[in-house]
């Protein structure tokens, strides 16, 4: 395929192919997981193609082996509208004794999944690819690598050229790997725009053919960009929905709706981070709400860079989106998880980066300011005082990710990092 640009996700799916007989792609609708698959893949085929999709259907149900056949890798796009091939492939793989003979890409959990009896342990290796990061859609410098952070933070040098006009422009843009090729920024602010509007009107609903509301999806999606970045409890999102009580939603239809959107992966909330702590501080265990893309946010609230320019304190929220979305992706890269940290004392930490090895970093996002650094770094510095390094590492590295700020330095007082989001990779 002419232009592809390799992606953090390419060396995994390497990995893995390596590794087992078969990997799931998974990720929302138009993050690129078939242009990522076709370039591993020595065969395809498209379940979703309106000139074959009936006889592909057809073919599942009486003679699903024939589907099988194909040089491997072989990709089975939009596998989940047949449900039946995760077995299928399972059965296959176990015949064959072999690693790397299938890729299987879905924008949605299967909506009859309880009747996929086996699990695929030792067969199956799971890949969730996100929106485009900003290193990976050429703005950041990449300069500072996240994973070499955990190796050595002693001395760090790197330089962004992201400014606000156009940290609010990635921010509406998203990470959608066909806006990150559109020269007019109009058509590739609609990129979102259009994203939204096919989620409400219909994937909400075709996910697990429940017809659902569009207008109180589009309420829903609403309230969850205002609550982004926050432990908001279905109540509110019921409060919010319901407006001046015109209309009535029980907590169950809330819940359904955000459980349909995670299966879409629309939604990606952050797990809560429970160290072991030195005080007996209570921690908050609920799940933090994020959009998989901060331009979901923006889109579902109707703003534009410019409006995010005008309202410094929203555009902190959404900031705090993209970059718990980079985060995510480098991590990935290294098999770590990104959680969120937040005890009773609102004592809180935007992102805890957590490897398999026990190795940590605790990250706050801001904005960027001497001002807000500074508060930055003063709530890392509190939360590692409370950590019990006697039964965990100390962490590996402080940083104070910011959107905008020229260059990343280490603060010679205190050793917290700070770091532009335009100049991290993985």
């Amino acid at each position: 395929m002419k232009n592809y640009k390799k992606r953090v996700a390419d060396s995994i799916l390497e990995d893995k192919l390596d590794a087992m007989g078969g990997v799931l792609v998974e990720g929302p609708k138009y993050c690129g997981k078939t242009t990522l698959a076709c370039q591993h893949a020595k065969s395809v085929l498209y379940m979703a193609d309106p000139i074959t999709r009936n006889q592909n259907m057809i073919m599942a149900q009486t003679n699903i082996s024939r589907l099988l056949q194909g040089e491997a890798p072989r990709l089975i796009d939009e596998w989940q509208l047949a449900p039946q091939f995760w077995d299928a492939v399972r059965n296959e793989i176990d015949k064959r004794k072999a690693e790397g003979q299938f890729i299987l890409t879905g924008s949605a959990v299967p909506a009859d999944i309880s009747n996929i009896f086996h699990s695929g342990t030792g067969r199956m290796s799971w890949l969730k690819l996100r929106t485009m990061s900003l290193w990976e859609s050429g703005e950041s410098s990449g300069d500072v690598s996240l994973e070499s952070l955990f190796r050595e933070s002693g001395q760090i040098d790197g330089a962004s050229d992201i400014d606000i006009d156009t940290l609010a422009f990635v921010t509406c843009r998203g990470g959608w790997p066909k806006a990150t090729l559109k020269e007019k920024k109009r058509s590739a602010l609609m990129q979102a725009e259009e994203y939204f509007e096919s989620v409400v009107r219909s994937d909400i609903s075709r996910v697990d053919n429940v017809e659902r509301d569009p207008e109180l999806a589009r309420r829903l999606m609403r309230s969850y960009a205002i609550n982004q970045g926050s432990q908001a409890p279905i109540s509110t999102f019921v409060s919010d929905v319901t407006g001046s009580g015109s209309v009535r939603v029980s907590d169950s239809t809330v819940y359904s709706y955000i459980n349909a959107l995670k299966k879409i992966f629309v939604i990606e909330d952050s797990l809560a981070w429970n160290p072991n702590l030195r005080s007996k501080s209570a921690i908050r265990s609920s799940d933090t709400r994020y959009f998989s893309d901060p331009s979901i946010a923006t889109a579902a609230l109707g703003l534009g860079p410019e409006d995010l320019i005008n309202d410094l304190n929203t555009f902190g929220f959404m900031l705090e989106t993209l970059c718990v979305r980079d985060l995510r992706v480098y991590a990935e890269a290294m098999g770590g998880t990104v959680y969120h940290y937040r005890d009773k004392s609102n004592l809180e930490c935007d992102a805890v980066v957590h490897l398999k090895n026990g190795k940590y970093g605790l990250i706050e996002i801001k904005l960027g300011g001497d001002s807000l650094i500074e508060e930055g770094a003063s709530s890392l510095k509190k939360l590692a005082n409370k950590i019990d390094v006697s039964k965990m590492s100390s962490p590996s590295f402080m940083m104070v990710l910011t959107g905008v700020g020229q260059y990343a330095y280490r603060r010679p007082d205190d050793g917290v990092l700070v770091v532009p989001i335009g100049a991290l990779k993985n």
